[in-house]
This record gives structure tokens, C-alpha cells and sequence, in this order.
């Protein structure tokens, strides 16, 4: 049985909607949570026909959104820390938390560390296109890249593609202003050149290729990721807003609006981060979901599954034999 620590003290409205996220969890799927944080303010909300799967370890501070990232190595008190070292130790094969994801990526880096050939590791998020969903990564980890940590960032991509999307051959692509191979800056000329090596790569791809299903993979720098990220998320409740404001403009659009019903549930529901959960941060040894800080408990429940289907993966190890074939030793 899969053990994931869960980092219950960590999100923006404490631990009410994280551990109802664990015990909505539990009930789909069986696995073992290590809830971290303070076992009085956690224990009352346990559930008797659950508590055989909970288990709990003390931790009485939080590392505040507030704070900095560079500090969270010195707060070794905190629920964050405490989940992470519990992967560290063997104790647990996944962590997830909804606190501050700087703290999560630095301490992941420095407790847990980098696979073999990784040189930093990249946050993966999955985006809804018109048929499913697109990977897109780094998508906050890494500012600034050099065409190598792109490279890297396609490899760690097309692995998790293939060993937790199921996806056979996953169609590999990098972001640039144009699909031509000279488009681009010299970062992704240079990143376009080292990803040939991969046979999945199919070229450059714009924007719009994150949502036409067009790509399986698509990979970019974190400061563009991250961009593109926020983005989709505003628009996405820009549009339910305006969609709203114009039914409420006459009582013929309102009763269009009652039989559309069920189609208007079933896109919000395709298109609602909280249905993906959280993003793996990939290139560190074990698992690391990170979740947004306003996840409530059906994303806090999705983040657990996807800790759950990435730990019974091998994609660790499928990444640090790719990334083997590609080194300069080879």
C-alpha cells in the first residue's frame, strides 16, 4: 500500500479542506496518509471507519506563504519539512502539499535530490485541450533555462507521458513563437537543435497547440510556463463570469441556459484545475505533488491520486534511463 505524506497545515485555509480532501480520497482508493501537523487540531476530524489508514506525525509550525523560500532549510519544525523528510527516510513515496511551493521545491531538492543527470528539476502541469489533456512543463520551477535544462525538461515530460498518461508515443514539442525551425529565440534554436535527438519530437509549437490537441508534451522555460499558467486560469472563470452576465440579460437565454445545464457542468468540469489537483514536481528522487494554495478538498483528493499513480510508476527510473543514454559518459 502506497504511504504519502500529506502536508495538512500548509494551504491557505488550514486543515479543514485538506484532510476532508484525504478522507474523500480514502474512500475511492486505499493507501496509506501520514497527515503532518498538529495532531489535536487533526485527530477530531478522523472519521472511526477511516483511522486505521490515517496515521499522523507532530509538527507544530508553518511555513508561511510570506515567508522565503531560502529559509525553509532552517525551519525544520515545520509540517512541510517534517512531510518531505518523511520521504527522505523511506517512511513515505509521495508528498503532497497546497503550502508555499518554493519551500516544497527547495527542500525537495536539497532533502530529497536530483536524480542521476537531472540538473534541475521542472514542474508539470496537465492543461485541458479539446480532447484531453496536455502536459506542459516547467511551469514555475526555473526562471531562467539554458537550452540543456529544456532538453531535460522534454525527457522528464515524455516519461511521464508515457508511464502515468499511458500514452504510448507522445507527440514532444517546444514552445516558440512560430512552428518553423528557425522561428524563436536563441534559447529554444538551441533547445529545437538538442531535442531532435528524441524520436517523438515533432518540432516547435505555438500557444494555441497547449489547447488543440495538436501536442502531448509541450515544453517551455518557468517563466513563460507560469505565465501561460495564471493566464488559463483567469480566463477560464473570465469566460463562466461573462458567460453568466449575458444569460441573465433575458429570460429566453435563461432557459437556453437550463437545458444546457448538464453540457455547461461537464466543460467547467474539464476545464477546472481542481480536477487535476496539483503538478509533480519531477527530477527529484521520490514523489513531490505540488497543489495550489486554494485547492479545496476535491483538488487535495486529485493531488492524492496522482501521488498515488505516479509512486506505482516507474517513472524515476524510466527518466534516469533516458537521461543515461544522453549524458557525455555515454
Amino acid at each position: 500500500m502506497v504511504s504519502i505524506a500529506i502536508d495538512a497545515m500548509g494551504g491557505d485555509f488550514g486543515e479543514g479542506p485538506v484532510v476532508e480532501g484525504v478522507l474523500q480520497a480514502l474512500e475511492e482508493r486505499k493507501f496509506k496518509a501520514i497527515l503532518v501537523g498538529e495532531s489535536k487540531l487533526l485527530k477530531p476530524l478522523i472519521p472511526k471507519r477511516l483511522a486505521e489508514f490515517i496515521h499522523f506525525e507532530e509538527a507544530d509550525e508553518i511555513f508561511a506563504m510570506h515567508e522565503s523560500a531560502t529559509d525553509a532549510l532552517k525551519r525544520k519544525e515545520t509540517s512541510i519539512y517534517k512531510a518531505i523528510e518523511l520521504v527522505r527516510l523511506d517512511r513515505a513515496q509521495a508528498v503532497v502539499s497546497a503550502g508555499h511551493s518554493g519551500a516544497s521545491m527547495s527542500l525537495a531538492t536539497l532533502r530529497l535530490g536530483r536524480l542521476k543527470n537531472v540538473s534541475r528539476p521542472a514542474i508539470a502541469t496537465l492543461m485541458p485541450n479539446i480532447k484531453g489533456k496536455t502536459l506542459l512543463l516547467d511551469v514555475g520551477a526555473n526562471v531562467d533555462c539554458k537550452s540543456e535544462n529544456l532538453f531535460q525538461f522534454a525527457v522528464m515530460g515524455e516519461a511521464y507521458a508515457k508511464e502515468v498518461m499511458k500514452i504510448s508515443a507522445p507527440r514532444l514539442a517546444l514552445l516558440s513563437n512560430g512552428e518553423e525551425e528557425c522561428k524563436g529565440n536563441e534559447l529554444t534554436k538551441e533547445a529545437h537543435a538538442l531535442m531532435k535527438k528524441l524520436p517523438n519530437f515533432i518540432g516547435n509549437a505555438e500557444g494555441r497547440d497547449i489547447f488543440n490537441a495538436h501536442v502531448d508534451v509541450l515544453v517551455c522555460d518557468g517563466f513563460s510556463g507560469n505565465v501561460i499558467l495564471k493566464s488559463c486560469e483567469e480566463v477560464a472563470t473570465a469566460i463562466f463570469k461573462i458567460l453568466k452576465n449575458e444569460i441573465k440579460q433575458s429570460p429566453l437565454s435563461k432557459i437556453g441556459a437550463l437545458l444546457m445545464r448538464p453540457t455547461f457542468g461537464k466543460i467547467k468540469k474539464h476545464i477546472d484545475w481542481q480536477e487535476y489537483g496539483g503538478a509533480p514536481l519531477l527530477g527529484v528522487r521520490g514523489c513531490v505533488i505540488i497543489s495550489h494554495g486554494k485547492s479545496d478538498a476535491r483538488a487535495i483528493k486529485n493531488a492524492l491520486f496522482q501521488a498515488i499513480n505516479f509512486s506505482e510508476s516507474k517513472l524515476n527510473e524510466a527518466i534516469e534511463n533516458e537521461l543515461e543514454k544522453h549524458s557525455p559518459q555515454s
